[in-house]
């Protein structure tokens, strides 16, 4: 597929080693791009959290943050009007499931403006949670880190100018994630600028689980209804850093190299998250 100014993007072969969907690589036509994410829970028959009516704008608008020949996982470039389709077919059957289970997340359930606190081994980060905007996403995020999910993950790929990413891997390099994955929810409104926090994913649109990126530019490409033409979804933005952007910033520029199956951008050294918990300010 051609795209920006004619370049060609060849879409890989989607049957990649598990760890290898977590990887990405800045844009080609720019210095970034769509950051991986955890595997679709979905596809390991995960439980679905169930949206509440009304809340989750089933026409989510597409978004363009194209793959490079690596990466399968960064967007849903070189797909069109048939992964929108196929975007489109997996949420009403997410959905349909959501209906018979269990586990139910409405918007009644999920605090407005929720704060959680980020303990890493490079200092503190303080975020604030739009409960509003992305009940679905903020309550699943809130499920994780009441459990006790995210203590001891690391920062495992971290991109000057564009993003650090975390929440799906320990120390070692193993993937961990959680049983279930959460509908997109990039229809919303908020957009990923600078300071804003947003959940990972595959190419699958529906697949975020627990890794999640702060944006440390204005990375407006990742939002819906960013592609020529349509045919994708965005990366929902659930939230924003209110505290310790400065300790983001100097996350995003530590030494990096490859580690275990990723190509690039792993710190060297690593950035452990001690501890995650609920934050007020009182």
């Amino acid at each position: 597929m051609k795209i920006g100014r004619g370049r060609v993007i060849r879409t890989p072969d989607p049957l990649l080693p598990k760890q290898m969907r977590y990887q990405a690589a800045p844009c080609p036509d720019t210095s970034a791009t769509g950051p991986a994410s955890s595997g679709p829970a979905g596809s390991r028959g995960g439980t679905i959290i169930k949206p509440a009516p009304g809340v989750v704008n089933l026409g989510g608008s597409p978004a363009w943050p194209p793959p490079t020949s690596h990466d399968r996982v960064a967007g849903m470039a070189g797909c069109g009007r048939s992964c929108y389709r196929g975007g489109m077919k997996k949420l009403l059957l997410i959905l349909l499931l959501a209906v018979t289970s269990g586990t139910t997340v409405t918007a009644q359930d999920v605090p407005a403006h929720p704060y959680v606190e980020i303990v890493t081994t490079m200092g503190t980060i303080i975020l604030e949670l739009d409960g509003k905007q992305a009940p679905l996403t903020v309550g699943h995020f809130l499920h994780l880190v009441d459990a006790g999910f995210y203590d001891g993950t690391i920062f495992h790929r971290v991109i000057p100018g564009f993003m650090a990413q975390t929440g799906g891997h320990t120390p070692d390099l193993k993937l961990k994630e959680d049983s279930r994955s959460i509908p997109n929810e990039s229809g919303n409104g908020l957009s990923n600028v600078h300071g804003t926090v947003a959940m990972a994913r595959t190419r699958d649109p529906h697949s975020a689980n627990s890794q999640f990126f702060v944006n440390v530019a204005d990375n407006t490409r990742l939002d819906p209804g960013k592609q020529a033409g349509g045919g994708s979804w965005g990366y929902t933005v659930f939230g924003n850093v209110i505290q310790g952007m400065d300790v983001v910033d100097q996350i995003v520029n530590v030494a990096t190299g490859p580690q275990g199956s990723f190509a690039s951008d792993v710190p060297v050294i690593p950035i452990v998250i001690k501890k995650m918990s609920r934050y007020t300010f009182e």
